[in-house]
């Protein structure tokens, strides 16, 4: 495979996991390409072109030839110059490491992660919340932050790889959609009775069970075991955590649990308030749900995978099905 089609597969398996639906992904991509057409030509030198087929402002390749065959990547959660650089040292060790693949963004798929955040909008709106009110509160949060990472030197990863010749490629809310989309189903195959219930169907997942005896898989952060559940939601992708005023709107929308992969302490205090019950599944764990689903395509194709920072690396298919 080529690092651009690694990059095309993973716009691909982001697009069928997204919780807004591949419809309404299309009518998103049509208005980008609408809006670029209206636009006028001293503006288009600026215009983020790849966001024309591309709905995901923190996915995207960061360095490298896109036409570069790939053998062997290395893959994580983060990958920051400290990730580039054991890249190299591997790489003078004798391991061919074609390309570094992080989870979480750095270079310009940082700065423009609060753009992915619309994806919210549509995820608690299936919730019950109204869309107008989503939006409403979304469109604070983006640019909340926006200001957050703006003074953040987003480009450290980017040179370290430019100087070191790494290629690095981004794949964040494609990651986080298809681990979404994973919880969802899961839980969507049994019904519950209370929180405990949940709670221990949801550490029989593999990746779980891996953080579990590393001291950091699941945990109840609002609620009990005896809790009663309601309507479950999955929120685990969408860029980064909503803001407090969103989680009063999902109480008012009849949400009864939660499921994240981290939640801020100031909106733990509103949930718990609210007697929303919360399942903190684990970041790192959580994460790697996703970045195995994909990984697992790469190797079926014959990409070597080599895990490292804080990837919980687990196979969901036969050696067997590989292909040249």
């Amino acid at each position: 495979m080529t690092l651009q089609e690694i990059y095309e597969l993973g716009i691909e398996m982001g697009i069928k996991a997204d919780p807004r639906g591949q419809a309404r992904v299309k009518k998103i991509l049509d208005q980008a390409k609408k809006t670029y057409q209206e636009m006028p030509e001293k503006k288009k030198k600026y215009f983020d072109a790849e966001s024309l087929r591309n709905p995901y402002s923190d996915s995207r390749i960061l360095f490298g030839d896109p036409k570069k065959q790939v053998k062997k990547i290395m893959a994580g959660i983060d990958a920051d110059a400290s990730e580039v650089l054991l890249a190299d040292r591997l790489r003078e060790k004798g391991q061919k490491i074609d390309v570094l693949v992080s989870h979480h963004p750095s270079g310009h798929a940082l700065a423009g992660l609060y753009e992915v955040m619309d994806l919210q909008v549509d995820l608690f709106a299936k919730a019950g919340v109204p869309v107008n009110v989503a939006h409403a509160l979304l469109e604070d949060r983006k640019q909340f932050i926006r200001r957050r990472f703006a003074p953040l030197n987003h480009g450290q990863a980017v040179d370290a790889a430019r100087l070191l010749d790494v290629s690095l490629l981004a794949i964040h809310t494609v990651w986080d959609n298809l681990g979404n989309k994973f919880i969802e189903d899961y839980l969507a195959k049994k019904e519950f009775d209370n929180l405990g219930e949940v709670f221990d169907y949801i550490n029989e997942i593999p990746e779980f069970v891996e953080a579990i005896k590393g001291k950091s898989g699941p945990s109840i952060a609002s609620g009990s075991e005896k809790s009663r559940v309601g309507k479950i939601l999955v929120s685990a992708t969408g860029g980064t955590s909503p803001s407090k005023e969103m989680y009063i709107e999902l109480a008012k929308a009849g949400v009864g649990t939660l499921v994240e992969m981290h939640i801020p302490e100031e909106s733990l205090v509103e949930l718990k308030k609210l007697h929303i019950n919360v399942i903190d599944t684990g970041h790192m764990a959580a994460d790697s749900i996703g970045a195995n689903l994909y990984l697992d395509e790469l190797e079926k194709r014959g990409v070597e995978v080599v895990p490292c920072s804080g990837l919980i690396r687990v196979k969901r298919f036969k050696e067997g099905n590989l292909k040249s």
